[in-house]
């Protein structure tokens, strides 16, 4: 019968419920919520999540929030979110209703002369009504909140006692806030303190004294007076710990050997600190047994002695990272590689005296690698390479940046043995030419993400064979300057699942390749076009004529684009979110039919 509704009449309330639980976005939450109040009050009820920026009366809007989502257990709150200054902008709020926000904003503080709101941090009283609202709360992430205080957290521990997630990022808290989580929150199981300035020794032993034994995960950032005494409560009391990420160059050797004595179960471990030395890797090795991932940062004072220990000990290590290790070389990378076979994941940065012997050996033992990453490394060659396509054919993910010694022997090596490669990023990679990039677009026809950023040697003929090969979701080849409208057209032909387009800097790119673009992709969402002056309106217009998807566009220091083509891009994209364009090129009436989605790189322009 018209106009019958089947879905409210047959489907009961728990299975509707079970439906809008398993609504992922917030768009096609808020699109249900307002088709009945039935349906309304389910996706009160369902929602267990909110994210809450800058606001002018932040305690009165959670407040509101928490009588209207009751079952909420995971509150975001990042002062770097900024307020909209237009209420037609979307909202950085996840609640149904975002423009209540900036109304309660004006309503505090009053709008400036250009519409603005002043804004105010959420503080300690904010927390406590987080407390009083949301009686579930598990997880609460407090971003770069300045205002709050010991006394704020203190408060929001003694009522949310089901805690188990903590982010602390930024925030100036005392001590004595630290010590409550600890003394009430007996689930906490994850710790973010990364920059929180206000904490000592003193904080944190209390808190391992009070949630040590359900504490999983720590991470402790730039927290001069946390030293090594802290590190040794959590050795002593957090058994259960998990993953551990210091940056602190407050730590050495003393605290780091505490907490691999003291935590066997210890699987990830990210260290940035400058006075940590071969003795606590040693330990590691030996003690923790279990240890899947390992960072290691800028240790000025770490050598292949604390590798090989790794190696002997460490042997369900999956992902290792090597950043600014300057005294590591190929004995030591050879120690991971016939140690920890499992290893799937390895990235070395700046470790300028690891060369190719290092990386053939992981390609002879690692065949479980699937992602690699090396970056500044002027000694690697092109023999390590082909030794990795030799031995690592489940290969997915291959990261140059700034490797001198590799050129097209060693990618046509990659190409020819690591045929499942999905995601190739090379970046300033000089002796990258043609040849290597064909043998890419030939062999790896499972390749979706292809970026070469400024390498010289890259031409037409390179795109055109991956365009023949590849099905591209994202291409990036800005500062490719051989490549031009031959090359482009290629890709639009033969990549018609392209989503993310990043040509800037081409200066033989021009019209025909736009043309042919939007008739071939429809679907991208991003393209950026920045300083392409062979480009002009015409094919701006082509471009946008068919890709009605379109999200972003970039298109800086394109003389041949005038405030006539800035205009069909906003009047043809329906959906576009940001557009980057010179300032004197957005007529009046683009401005305000769409200003905010205007934004301007240089202001005088």
């Amino acid at each position: 019968m018209r106009g019958q509704d089947r879905i409210n009449t047959w489907l009961p309330d728990e299975l509707l419920m079970e439906i809008f639980r398993r609504l992922d976005s917030k768009a096609s939450r808020d699109a249900c919520s307002l088709v009945c109040k039935r349906w309304l009050n389910f996706e009160r009820l369902s929602r267990t999540t909110i994210r809450i920026g800058a606001t002018g009366t932040p305690e009165r809007l959670v407040g509101i929030i928490s009588r209207r989502f009751v079952n909420v257990n995971t509150v975001h709150i990042d002062e770097r979110l900024p307020l909209p200054a237009h209420p037609g902008r979307r909202h950085v709020v996840e609640s149904r209703r975002s423009s209540m926000k900036l109304r309660y904003a004006k309503e505090k503080g009053g709008g400036s002369e250009d519409g603005d709101s002043e804004t105010s941090c959420v503080s300690d009283a904010g927390l406590t009504v987080i407390g009083e609202g949301f009686s579930k709360l598990e997880k609460l992430s407090l971003i770069w909140v300045s205002n709050v205080s010991s006394v704020g957290l203190t408060s929001l521990a003694q009522k949310c006692r089901s805690l188990k997630s903590l982010d602390l990022q930024g925030c100036y808290v005392g001590d004595p806030g630290l010590a409550a989580v600890g003394q009430y929150c007996k689930q906490l199981e994850d710790l973010n303190l990364r920059f929180c300035e206000g904490l000592s020794d003193e904080g944190v032993i209390e808190l391992a004294l009070g949630s040590g034994k359900s504490l999983r995960t720590l991470g402790v950032a730039a927290c001069a007076k946390v030293t090594d005494i802290s590190l040794e409560a959590v050795g002593m009391h957090c058994k259960s710990l998990e993953t551990l990420s210091l940056d602190s160059e407050y730590m050495s050797d003393k605290g780091l050997l505490a907490v691999a004595k003291g935590c066997p179960l210890l699987r990830v471990l990210k260290i940035q600190c400058i006075n940590v030395t071969d003795e606590s890797l040693a330990t590691v090795g030996t003690s923790c047994l279990s240890l899947e991932v390992l960072a290691l940062y800028s240790l000025q004072r770490f050598t292949d002695k604390g590798l090989h220990a790794i190696g002997n000990g460490c042997k369900k290590l999956k992902n290792l990272t090597l950043s600014d290790c300057y005294f590591l070389s190929d004995k030591g990378l050879e120690a991971i590689a016939t140690g920890c076979k499992e290893l799937t994941h390895l990235e070395v940065n700046g470790c300028h005296n690891v060369g190719t012997l290092g990386l053939e050996s992981i390609g002879k033992y690692c065949r479980q690698l699937t992602e690699l990453a090396l970056l500044f490394c002027q000694k690697i060659g092109n023999n390590a390479l082909v030794e990795i396509g030799r031995g690592c054919n489940l290969l997915q993910a291959l990261h140059l940046v700034d490797c001198s010694g590799i050129g097209d022997e060693g990618i046509c090596g990659i190409a020819r043995g690591c045929r499942k490669l999905k995601k190739l990023h090379i970046r300033r990679c000089y002796e990258i030419g043609n040849k290597g990039i064909a043998a890419i677009g030939e062999y790896c026809n499972s390749l979706t993400d292809l970026s070469l950023r400024f390498c010289d040697r890259v031409g037409d003929e390179a795109l055109v064979a991956v365009g023949q090969g590849c099905s591209l979701h994202h291409l990036n080849v800005s500062g490719c300057h051989q490549i031009g409208d031959a090359g482009i057209v290629a890709i639009a032909r033969g990549c018609p699942q392209l989503l993310s387009l990043d040509v800037s800097v081409l200066q033989n790119l021009g019209d025909m390749a736009m043309a042919e673009l939007g008739e071939g992709c429809p679907l991208l969402k991003e393209v950026l076009l920045s300083h392409c002056r062979q480009i002009t309106d015409v094919g701006i217009g082509h471009l946008v004529k068919n890709c009605s998807l379109l999200e972003s566009c970039h298109m800086v220091y394109c003389p041949g684009i005038t405030a006539a083509g800035v205009a069909t891009v906003v009047s043809s994209c329906s959906i576009i979110k940001k557009v980057l364009v010179e300032k004197w090129k957005v007529s009046q009436r683009t401005k305000r039919r769409a200003g905010n989605v205007i934004a301007y790189l240089c202001m005088e322009l």
